[in-house]
């Protein structure tokens, strides 16, 4: 906490932070009333938000007598999601100490909490179910090294949950092995909403008059290694288009983009011209896309794309892509992630870890087009194949109250 309070002297994303906390009280005192059935959703960021949102979306479809209230950790959820339609109350959960859980869990009064994924904060949880509030986790998964697991560590954050709904076996395996046996293995929401989102993906007339009868290769969430990988790979293959969505959309980034495109032959245009009416040059090989909200629907005019992060942070968001029926690349940091590990596996996805194993995987979908059909119907089987992990927790959580 004072780690977060200091570095909000200098980063603007922390001060986001510590001023949104700040206004948690006094916005769940003005929106929820004593007599007010709460039903509270706590996501650390962005991703585990979309987790948890065909809950959301589906709590307030079949149950509209309970208010949705909706808390963020970090800015990168809060800020792109504060405006959200599917909550009543949306805010910041402030620091895990035992005054700020007292007077959060007294003014919410949630019926039932739902903390998606990694969030297990021991002050919230131990008070809300001392208050008789009933405790899920959803989409949570677990691996052998995480502190619950070591002789030094300690289960009790998690004993407070009445259920978890886990991801995979191994999962509910190790919360055996510490003695919690309150577990189904459901599987991952984040596929449930991947589905959702492919169904109400918009038609993007500029993308497609773009890519016409081309060939294209889609980078999404892409960073500088990605980019130093594939940009010189296809400027060898000018036949295909090139549509460049950047995880960070900052000037810096868009320009370091340009000018290794311009280094390898390439020419292109940013999605906002042209939204704009800008005409695209003759012989326009790449759209950088220097927007956000378009990538879940471009993907869907790709042959082939790669999700950016596996030299750095770690891979993002690779089902997002796999739904379309394509075959997605990634770096090598790829092991935490278990739909990457799982499409690798079924042969949906592949690795790479250098210009020369990209060069390679590329190739082989260049010259076998069966191999890249192949590849394709992997991805998307695997994604229709293992939904259904929202619907399960739904029903289990739900049909009990």
């Amino acid at each position: 906490m004072l780690g977060v309070i200091c570095a909000s002297l200098v980063s603007k994303k922390a001060r986001k932070m510590v001023e949104g906390i700040a206004h948690t009280y006094s916005i769940l005192k003005a929106e929820i009333k004593p007599d007010d059935r709460v039903v509270w959703f706590h996501a650390a960021s962005l991703g585990e938000f979309e987790q948890g949102r065909p809950l959301m979306e589906r709590l307030r479809l079949e149950h509209p007598e309970y208010k949705i209230l909706l808390t963020f950790f970090s800015p990168s959820g809060y800020e792109v999601r504060k405006n959200y339609e599917g909550a009543d109350v949306i805010c910041y959960l402030p620091f895990d100490t035992i005054g700020n859980a007292l007077s959060f869990i007294r003014i919410a009064h949630p019926e039932i909490a739902i903390f998606i994924k990694y969030e297990f904060w021991k002050n919230y949880l131990t008070i809300a179910r001392h208050r008789g509030v009933k405790l899920y986790s959803v989409s949570s998964i677990f691996r052998p090294g995480q502190y619950f697991f070591q002789w030094y560590g300690s289960a009790k954050v998690l004993r407070q949950f009445d259920h978890l709904f886990v991801q995979n076996e191994q999962s509910k395996e190790l919360l055996h092995s510490i003695g919690i046996d309150c577990t189904t293995v459901v599987g991952d929401t984040r596929l449930d909403r991947v589905i959702d989102i492919k169904n109400a993906a918009k038609d993007l007339p500029l993308v497609e008059q773009f890519v016409g009868n081309s060939h294209c290769f889609v980078a999404g969430s892409s960073w500088g290694p990605d980019e130093e990988i594939y940009i010189p790979y296809f400027a060898k293959h000018k036949d295909w288009k090139l549509i460049i969505a950047p995880h960070v959309i900052s000037e810096v980034h868009l320009k370091s983009i340009d000018k290794l495109l311009a280094a390898n032959g390439l020419t292109s245009v940013r999605y906002t011209d042209i939204e704009k009416g800008a005409p695209v040059p003759e012989g326009t090989n790449v759209i950088i896309v220097n927007c956000f909200g378009k990538l879940s629907s471009i993907y869907r005019y790709g042959k082939v794309a790669v999700v950016g992060g596996g030299f750095g942070v770690g891979i993002h968001n690779v089902p997002e892509a796999a739904v379309y029926g394509i075959p997605v690349l990634f770096g090598p940091n790829n092991r935490k992630f278990k739909e990457a590990q799982e499409l690798k596996a079924c042969g949906g996805s592949f690795e790479y870890v250098d210009a020369d194993s990209f060069a390679s995987l590329m190739d082989n979908f260049i010259n076998n087009p069966d191999e890249l059909a192949k590849a394709g119907a992997a991805a998307g089987r695997y994604i229709n194949g293992n939904a259904g992990a929202a619907d399960k927790c739904f029903k289990a959580i739900f049909d009990a109250h």
